[in-house]
């Protein structure tokens, strides 16, 4: 088992001075490491998910490798007026104002098995609302997945009571 933290690359003050941003590019570009962390996924959810809602953007790539390997569906939450069809929408606090996130209405049939899935939980502001969304379709949550958890951050007390999985945890800025 290779040990994933190496292939992410920390860029300091990116998008904005103070930041420490985790580029996942490394990771995605070596071959082994990125088939590890699919592998490890698809033993996870084998016969225990339905549909894989994945956030845009990085939560796409994640969530189509993962649903091409269990022969799920994959399921989009996208920024406002991307999706063709009726939406929900959900809203959600930022440091700096609001945004919000869409999802077909008709996106996956009511009560299926749901994992939803992205790169990267901070405070938890983006899950929450995707999950939220999930929620409207009756959806049966089976956990919240990330490659890299900012645990210092709290979101994953925020998607409570939903159970959160992550590769990569960082317990301090």
């Amino acid at each position: 088992m290779l040990d994933l933290k190496p292939f992410i690359r920390e860029v300091p003050d990116f998008p904005q001075p103070g930041i420490v941003f985790k580029d996942i590019t490394p990771l995605l570009t070596n071959g082994p490491a990125w088939q590890q962390v699919i592998d490890q996924l698809v033993e996870r959810y084998r016969n225990k998910i339905d549909i894989i809602l994945g956030i845009e953007s990085r939560g796409f790539i994640f969530g189509s490798a993962l649903a091409y390997a269990l022969g799920c569906g994959h399921a989009l939450v996208r920024k406002p007026g991307k999706l063709p069809a009726a939406t929900f929408a959900a809203s959600y606090e930022l440091e700096y104002g609001t945004d919000t996130l869409e999802m077909h209405q008709d996106a996956f049939p009511p009560n299926s098995r749901v994992l939803l899935i992205d790169d990267l939980l901070a405070t938890g502001g983006t899950a929450q609302a995707a999950l939220s969304l999930a929620e409207k379709l009756q959806a049966h949550i089976i956990e919240a997945a990330f490659l890299i958890e900012l645990s210092f951050l709290g979101g994953r007390e925020r998607l409570a009571p939903h159970a959160v999985f992550s590769f990569i945890r960082y317990d301090g800025e």
